[in-house]
């Protein structure tokens, strides 16, 4: 699918009506719930680490901007014990590309 083509949503601190974090009866691994004023999203946990390891790689880093993951997909021989299947992995794309593809997608001018 075209990304341009999808839509985007920015969500506001004032936005999130609440968070929910919780391990679902007979299950090992945290999920979170983010309920916005029209919908509720559930996000599995190899998503959440995924996007925590981003933020912290990003936000913590004297000069790196911005960071990709792709959804990949690992052998259960190359994976370790407990960890999911699918997995967000860093991809090896530029930090300029991956800022210019955001600011074409969120409609701000070219880094």
């Amino acid at each position: 699918m075209d990304k341009n083509k999808k839509d985007v949503v920015v969500y506001r601190n004032e936005d999130i009506e609440r968070v929910i974090a919780f391990i679902p009866p007979g299950h090992k691994h945290v999920r979170v719930l983010i309920e916005t004023k029209d919908k509720i999203i559930v996000f599995q946990e190899a998503t959440i680490t995924g996007i925590i390891r981003a933020y912290v790689d990003v936000g913590m880093h004297p000069y790196k901007k911005a960071l990709e993951l792709q959804c990949t997909r690992l052998r259960k021989d190359s994976r370790k014990i407990g960890f999911a299947e699918y997995q967000l992995i860093e991809s090896n794309r530029s930090e300029k590309s991956i800022l210019d593809e955001v600011a074409s997608i969120i409609g701000i001018g070219k880094y």
